[in-house]
């Protein structure tokens, strides 16, 4: 936290990389690594999309902290026995430690360990749906899309960074602001944001191009989770998502989209935002709202083109113990 109140978000992060070339001592390997999320975390949930998307779950598998943790980190909680059933630990705090004894930064999500020898690889999870979608290729599957295509790549970049900087930490940015003008601050940068993106979706279906990227995959993790948590919960609240017609639209098209509504659990979001911030919620009651139905209503965005795939596929369903629940009102 600054002097002035603002929120800064720690962004160093372990960034070691698995590639295809093996540079910096990790291959690419099937079987070899597993991939630590939780339902509730945005930056999370942008892995679980794109290794989804890139068909890699027969090669890559997935454990799935609950939403709850502490000052130790996130926890195997919903596990048989609390404890992950292949890393064999009860907190990722014990990965990082197996890399770095005290590791003294953010035990965060996603992260990616080596499962032979239990060790945190890395947590940058920016660089790791980058490296998902161009360095596992040969293990992705047939018709994975191109999420980062070369053409496009400078303008992914604006976006995203744009993106990030006033509404994925934009968010955070607000709710955890100790100042008024801190929170003012942030509100406005937010806001202009979402009226930028508003009048940018209005006739495109997608950020960039017209398929999904990168750039739909950061994006739509932070909306997906705004009408539930951050109108509320982190004072985000000038508009919801469902009163901004194009942008309440585009969420739906990609929530109906294979690989996006399908790794999304609203019950685990909530639990773990009203649950863990203490301090912006005390008594640590959950809202039975909002109603979600709408979710799977008719977007009409296939009327301004596009492609979601491109020249690939949709991927299949998620695998024997991935799905999350069906939305309920």
């Amino acid at each position: 936290m600054a002097g002035d109140g603002e929120f800064k978000r720690d962004q160093r992060y372990i960034s070691t990389r698995i590639t295809a070339d093996g540079r910096d001592g990790f291959p690419v390997e099937a079987g070899r690594y597993r991939l630590v999320i939780a339902r509730a975390c945005p930056w999370a949930n942008r892995a679980a999309i794109v290794r989804r998307l890139m068909g890699l779950e027969g090669v890559l598998s997935m454990g799935i902290a609950g939403p709850l943790h502490d000052e130790r980190s996130w926890s195997f909680h919903l596990d048989p026995d609390g404890k992950d059933p292949v890393l064999g630990i009860e907190r990722l705090q014990e990965a990082f430690f197996a890399r770095a004894p005290g590791y003294p930064l953010g035990i965060t999500v996603p992260a990616i360990v080596d499962v032979p020898t239990g060790k945190v690889v890395t947590n940058d999870f920016a660089q790791m749906t980058l490296d998902l979608g161009q360095e596992w290729q040969s293990l992705q599957r047939a018709g994975a899309p191109e999420l980062y295509p070369e053409k496009l790549r400078d303008e992914i970049d604006d976006v995203a960074g744009k993106v990030f900087a006033d509404l994925n930490n934009g968010v955070y940015k607000c709710g955890f602001a100790q100042s008024q003008e801190a929170y003012d601050k942030a509100y406005q940068q937010l806001w202009a944001r979402m009226d930028w993106l508003e009048d940018r979706l209005a006739t495109r279906r997608y950020l960039v191009g017209d398929t999904i990227t990168e750039a739909d995959v950061r994006l739509f993790s932070t909306l997906v989770r705004f009408d539930a948590v951050y109108h509320g919960h982190f004072k985000c609240n000038r508009h919801k998502l469902t009163e901004l017609p194009a942008l309440w639209g585009y969420a739906r098209d990609l929530f109906q989209t294979p690989g996006f509504g399908d790794t999304t659990d609203f019950d685990q979001i909530k639990a773990h935002y009203y649950g863990v911030h203490r301090t912006i919620n005390p008594a640590g009651i959950i809202p039975n709202g909002p109603a979600l139905e709408g979710w799977l209503t008719a977007h009409g965005r296939e009327d301004l083109g596009g492609r979601p795939f491109g020249d690939g596929t949709a991927p299949g369903p998620p695998p024997a113990g991935e799905d999350v629940p069906p939305l309920t009102g």
